[in-house]
């Protein structure tokens, strides 16, 4: 049995506008250059991570990207320092919950553990 958390930043209206796929789009659009070529990269539709980010932006109240329009390749963002700092402090905060979960969950699992234990002394079946 394993733990798996997935952490979300939501609205006042309780709907995502940050988590782990906005985070991955920032990085991947660090790496590349490009919003296209980052949503590609994750398998996900233009249209999607722009929303993504424009969501988040809207959120955040920071622009996250600078979108650059026209050249020969006619596409290119980067991300601003806003956005760098940002996912820095996102990916830390998010290694800390993970972390801080581990005692509770580790508490659960000896609970866990006797109750079935107990269970199993007292005649209970398994599924």
């Amino acid at each position: 049995m394993g733990l798996k958390i997935k952490i979300y930043l939501t609205d006042d209206e309780d709907c995502k506008y940050m988590g782990i796929g906005v985070l991955w789009l920032l990085e991947e659009i660090g790496r590349t250059g490009s919003l296209r070529m980052a949503a590609n990269n994750l398998d996900i539709a233009y249209s999607k991570g722009y929303s993504m980010i424009t969501r988040a932006e809207e959120n955040l109240g920071r622009p996250l990207i600078v979108r650059k329009k026209g050249g020969r390749m006619r596409e290119g963002s980067s991300l601003t320092p806003f956005a760098r700092s940002f996912i820095a402090l996102y990916r830390d905060f998010q290694q800390e919950v993970k972390d801080r979960a581990e005692e509770p969950y580790a508490r659960f699992n000896e609970a866990l553990d006797k109750l079935m234990k107990e269970s199993d002394d007292n005649g209970g079946s398994s599924v």
